[in-house]
């Protein structure tokens, strides 16, 4: 598997935007914890060989693996917030698209500017 990601591009931004693509699509169907667990060993040799700082990785895989939970049609948190709130799952889809834009804009951000993500772990060590 490493082979055949590598082997697509060797650039760091292009693997990150394929890997951030994936989660995000296993996000909407998986929980974030069986995706961690089938992921994880699979990403992380990519990510050592890329020279990604691995906690920003983390960050991003973790922002991935939330969006996905809020993003229709089988975003497990779109479950509990029309149970919790009684509102019909149509309504809640529509209502939550508008949210979608600054979500992924800020995924898109962390993932592209890591200094955002890990300055205060760069800070709290010096």
């Amino acid at each position: 598997m490493q082979t055949f990601i590598l082997g697509i591009s060797s650039n760091p931004e292009v693997i990150l935007l394929i890997i951030n693509v994936v989660l995000l699509i296993l996000g909407m169907f998986m929980e974030p914890g069986a995706i961690l667990t089938l992921m994880l060993p699979v990403l992380l040799p990519i990510v050592k060989d890329l020279n990604i700082d691995l906690v920003h990785f983390g960050v991003v895989m973790v922002l991935n693996l939330m969006i996905g939970q809020v993003t229709p049609p089988f975003g497990v948190c779109l479950f509990v917030i029309s149970d919790v709130a009684k509102i019909k799952l149509d309504k809640l889809y529509r209502s939550i698209i508008p949210f979608l834009a600054p979500l992924i804009i800020v995924l898109l951000m962390c993932t592209y500017i890591p200094d955002i993500v890990i300055w205060l772990p760069n800070l709290l060590v010096k």
